[in-house]
C-alpha cells in the first residue's frame, strides 16, 4: 500500500525496498548520553547568562540598564551647575553651552546658539545675511542638515531669534552628567563638582535608566513512524537514535537562532580595508581587498576595553614544556572555517608572524572547544556552522581569488562576545529540569488509537522548546567583516 502521509515506514528491505530510516548500523546511545553530547556542540550557549522565565508573565523577557552617572548616555533634566544655575531655563534665558558651532571665528557665530537667519529654509538669510562670514555659516548649516528651527532644536541647538529673542531651547540640558564620556582635561576641569565652605544647591545630577527587551517564541518538529518500522528494523535501539537526533536538531536549530541575534546585535562593528559597509566588502583586482589585519583588531580590541568589555581568559605565561609562548587575557572570536587562511597569515605591527597556535600554548591553559590559536588579545574559535552573508559585499568584476555568489563578494564575520553581553532561554539543563519537553506516543498505546488510526499503527515523537535572546550590553558585542580567500 503507498504511504500516502510520508510517515517512516518499514517497506519490508527483503522484498527490495530499504527502509526510510536508511542505511543499518548498531550504535547505542542513551537520552542522557546525548544531551552530553549535545552539550559539547554549544558554541554560543555557554556564553550567556541564562534566565528562567516564570510562568503568568507574558513572553517578553524586560530588564532596566542604569547608565552611569559620566557617560554621554546618561542625558537627563536633573543638572544644575557649579553655580547653582539650572541648565537649560524656562524664561527665555541659559546658562550653559549646549552646542558649539564649529569655526566660530571665522562664521562669526556664538558659542552657545545659533540665529534663525542661518537657515535656509526659513527664507531670512538673504535678507539678513550681510556678511560674507554669516553667508558662508547658511551655506555650511545646510550641508549638514539644519535648514529650519525644529532640525536645529531637535539635533540639540539653541536657536535665537533675528532680534536675539530666545526661539526655541533644548528640552535636555548636558549638565546633569558632569562631564560625561568626556577625556578632555579642559572640559573635566572645567565640570569638576567643587564645593564651597558654605556648600549650597550646587552640582546636582541626575541618572537615567532604559529598558531592555527581547520576546520569546515557541520552536518544535515532530516525527512520525509505523510500529513495524520499529518491530522488524535491524537496530534495536532505534527509538533511542532517533532521541539522539532530535536533541541535536534542536540544539543546533537554538545555536543557530542565537548567532543570528547576536551577529544582528553587535554594539562595535569594523570592516575590513577600505569597506564602510557590508555592501562595499571587496575583492576586485586593484582595489584594497576587505581583510582583517592585526591593526584592526589591535583597534578592536582598545575599543572593547574603552566598552569596558571583560576578558574571557587570563595570561597564559607558559610551561616547562618545550616551545611554549605566553599568551595574553583574551577574548573569544568566534569565526568559520573560511577566514583560518587570513588568521594564519597575519603579522604584527614589527612583520612578526601574529597567529600564535593552540599546540604551543594549549598544555599551560585551559582550550576551549574549536580553538585554534590566538592573535594579540583575541582567541581565535573555529564554528563549524559559523554563518556568512552570501552575494551581499561589493559586485564581482575582477575577483583577486575571494568568495562570491551571483555575482558580488560574499561577507564573513568575526564575532567577539563579551561576558555578561546576553541573556537566553536555551537548552540548559541543571541536572533536574530541562528547558524542553519531548513526547513520545507509541503505537498500540492507549492514545495512539483515534477515528484517523482506528488501528493503533502510527507513533510520533515531538519535542518543543521556548527561545527568546536579550542583550545587554551591545557594546561587548563586536563584529568584523571580511572577504574570504578561495
Amino acid at each position: 500500500m503507498a504511504n500516502t502521509n510520508s510517515e517512516r515506514m518499514y517497506n519490508d528491505p527483503a522484498g527490495g525496498v530499504p527502509s526510510d530510516i536508511g542505511p543499518q548500523m548498531n550504535d547505542f546511545y542513551y537520552q542522557k548520553k546525548a544531551l552530553i553530547e549535545m552539550k559539547k556542540e554549544q558554541y554560543f550557549s555557554q556564553m550567556a547568562d541564562v534566565t528562567s522565565m516564570p510562568k503568568h508573565f507574558g513572553k517578553t523577557i524586560k530588564k532596566y540598564h542604569y547608565l552611569p552617572l559620566l557617560d554621554d548616555a546618561n542625558i537627563n533634566d536633573q543638572g544644575i551647575d557649579a553655580a547653582g544655575n539650572i541648565a537649560n531655563g524656562t524664561d527665555g534665558t541659559y546658562t550653559a553651552t549646549v552646542k558649539a558651532a564649529p569655526n566660530q571665528a571665522a562664521f562669526n557665530i556664538a558659542a552657545d546658539h545659533l540665529d534663525a537667519r542661518y537657515f535656509t529654509a526659513e527664507n531670512a538669510v538673504a535678507a539678513t545675511a550681510t556678511t560674507a562670514a554669516e553667508a558662508a555659516a547658511s551655506a555650511y548649516f545646510a550641508t549638514i542638515g539644519l535648514t529650519d528651527t525644529a532640525t536645529a532644536v531637535a539635533a540639540g541647538w539653541i536657536v535665537t531669534g533675528a532680534n536675539g529673542n530666545v526661539a526655541a531651547i533644548p528640552p535636555v540640558p548636558n549638565t546633569g552628567n558632569l562631564y560625561g564620556s568626556s577625556k578632555d582635561v579642559a572640559t573635566i576641569v572645567g565640570k569638576l563638582p567643587l564645593l564651597s565652605e558654605q556648600g549650597g544647591r550646587k552640582n546636582r545630577v541626575g541618572f537615567k535608566r532604559v529598558e531592555i527587551e527581547g520576546s520569546i517564541e515557541k520552536f518544535g518538529f515532530f516525527d512520525e513512524y509505523t510500529k513495524e518500522s520499529v518491530d522488524f528494523d535491524s537496530d534495536s535501539e532505534l527509538m533511542m537514535h532517533v532521541n539522539r537526533e532530535m536533541l541535536n536538531g534542536a540544539n543546533e536549530i537554538t545555536e543557530d537562532a542565537i548567532q543570528i541575534d547576536l551577529l544582528n546585535g553587535a554594539g562595535v562593528i569594523r570592516y575590513g580595508g577600505d569597506a564602510t559597509s557590508k555592501a562595499t566588502i571587496t575583492g576586485e583586482n586593484g582595489a584594497t581587498p576587505s581583510l582583517i589585519t592585526y591593526e584592526d583588531l589591535m583597534r578592536l580590541s582598545i575599543d572593547l576595553d574603552n566598552n569596558r568589555c571583560p576578558k574571557n581568559t587570563k595570561v597564559i605565561t607558559g610551561s616547562r614544556m618545550v616551545d611554549t609562548r605566553v599568551v595574553d587575557a583574551a577574548r573569544y572570536m568566534y569565526i568559520g572555517s573560511e577566514l583560518i587562511p587570513m588568521i594564519k597569515r597575519m603579522t604584527d605591527l614589527f612583520g612578526n608572524q601574529a597567529f600564535i597556535p593552540v599546540a604551543q600554548y594549549g598544555a599551560a591553559g585551559t582550550i576551549a572547544t574549536g580553538e585554534i590559536g590566538t592573535v594579540d588579545q583575541f582567541r581565535i574559535i573555529v564554528v563549524p556552522e559559523m554563518m556568512s552573508w552570501a552575494g551581499e559585499g561589493a559586485t564581482e568584476s575582477t575577483n583577486d581569488g575571494y568568495r562570491a555568489t551571483g555575482g558580488k563578494y560574499d561577507v564573513y564575520p568575526l564575532l567577539v562576545v563579551g561576558d555578561a553581553s546576553f541573556t537566553t532561554i536555551g537548552f540548559q539543563t541543571d541536572g533536574k529540569t530541562v528547558k524542553f519537553k519531548i513526547k513520545h506516543v507509541k503505537p498500540e498505546s492507549d492514545i495512539s488509537y483515534s477515528s484517523a488510526d482506528p488501528y493503533g499503527e502510527l507513533g510520533f515523537m515531538s519535542i518543543k522548546w521556548y527561545y527568546g535572546l536579550l542583550i545587554l550590553r551591545p557594546e561587548r558585542i563586536a563584529l568584523c567583516l571580511s572577504v574570504a580567500e578561495l
